[in-house]
């Protein structure tokens, strides 16, 4: 097998989130619909409900602010399209693809949108966002953290100035969620998208998280039978959701560990791959997540990179969001960074399978990679 190093992207299974996910599959598990009331269904219900309680300790929320749906991409989609009556939206220009396209399609109807450009770092100028809040200003919309370059926003302070002006506020946490600590009983986030395959569990499920109240003021993007405060329509399905609350469960439990042994790798990565000469972190790295190093080389075209490297390591040229498409990246762009370090943008992404013979196997091909192409 050769060297998985884009968890950014995905992440593997947790061996005991499958076992819990087959469980829930046979006919002593909760396979019944859980909106049944007889006992196969009262069964399923119960198990989704401690896994709400799972997801929601990992925020330090209420379970039943807790939405499940099928993924950060709808999560995304419901917090923006649910609040489509705002006249005005606030987002950033290097957002995921998801956020990127809603606010484009609220935008091509009627919706008035004010897209930030970050600074050469990836943060965004508080004082301009500040500045760029009106009275009719009816949501920010700003991830924790970048998905390309794993920069990390100062959520608190957008909050604060969010909130002073009235204004609701979301927060795209797919590349945060187990990863950093979130309370939200102290950061005063109206709505907060995540995911499952981001943190060692099933692909198909994510979640909202919706402040107590604002579910009143929202449009479903799904109609049916009401579930999921009204907001999201359609039968659970109990195994993939009993699996991401497993998944939030240990990530509760191991987030210390993990980000101290990602911090080894990083900086292991960054020693080792500086020496190669002509090598560039896009972003601050002092400001990021510990899994995600983003970094280009002088004369290195990615895309040809990639190709030379795949046999032996997985990395990408930034979101996995596009689809399979080739194009240089929209975050890199946005962020000003001359476009030769655009075009040679790599991402390297380590996860809590990560061995140490992953990273050492991911330098020495790099270095052996670059040398080549450069000659």
């Amino acid at each position: 097998m050769i060297g998985y190093l884009d968890n950014a992207a995905s992440t593997p299974v947790d061996v005991k989130v499958g076992l819990a996910i087959t469980r829930q599959l046979d006919s002593n598990g909760g396979f019944g619909n859980p909106s049944s009331v007889h006992e196969y269904g009262e069964l399923a219900s119960q198990y989704i409900t401690t896994a709400r309680c799972d997801v929601a300790k990992l925020l330090t929320s209420s379970d039943k602010q807790i939405v499940f749906t099928s993924g950060a991409t709808e999560s995304n989609n419901l917090a923006l399209k649910g609040l489509s009556l705002c006249k005005h939206i606030i987002t950033t220009a290097v957002e995921h693809k998801s956020i990127i396209a809603s606010c484009s399609f609220l935008e091509q109807n009627g919706v008035d949108v004010t897209w930030l450009k970050p600074n050469p770092d990836g943060a965004i100028d508080l004082d301009e966002l500040s500045d760029s809040m009106r009275v009719e200003t009816g949501l920010v919309s700003i991830a924790h953290v970048n998905n390309e370059t794993g920069f990390i926003q100062d959520i608190s302070s957008i909050a604060e100035i969010v909130k002073s002006k009235g204004s609701l506020l979301h927060v795209d946490a797919a590349q945060s969620f187990g990863k950093l600590p979130i309370d939200l009983t102290k950061c005063p986030i109206d709505l907060l998208s995540i995911s499952a395959h981001k943190i060692y569990g099933p692909k198909g499920v994510g979640a909202l998280f919706v402040r107590k109240g604002l579910e009143k003021k929202m449009t479903p993007q799904m109609h049916g039978g009401g579930q999921e405060l009204g907001l999201r329509s359609g039968t659970l399905p109990t195994h993939q959701i009993v699996g991401f609350g497993v998944a939030a469960s240990i990530a509760q439990e191991s987030m210390e560990q993990d980000h101290e042994v990602l911090t080894r790798y990083k900086a292991r990565l960054i020693d080792a791959l500086g020496q190669i000469g002509g090598m560039h972190i896009n972003g601050d790295v002092s400001r990021s997540v510990p899994n995600i190093l983003n970094i280009s080389f002088d004369g290195v075209d990615s895309d040809v990179l990639i190709h030379r490297v795949r046999n032996k390591i997985a990395i990408s040229n930034g979101s996995a969001c596009n689809s399979g498409a080739i194009e240089p990246s929209y975050v890199l762009r946005a962020m000003g960074l001359p476009e030769e370090r655009v075009y040679g943008a790599i991402r390297i992404s380590t996860g809590r399978f990560t061995e140490s013979d992953d990273i050492e196997l991911a330098i020495e091909t790099l270095h052996e990679a670059v040398t080549f192409l450069r000659s």
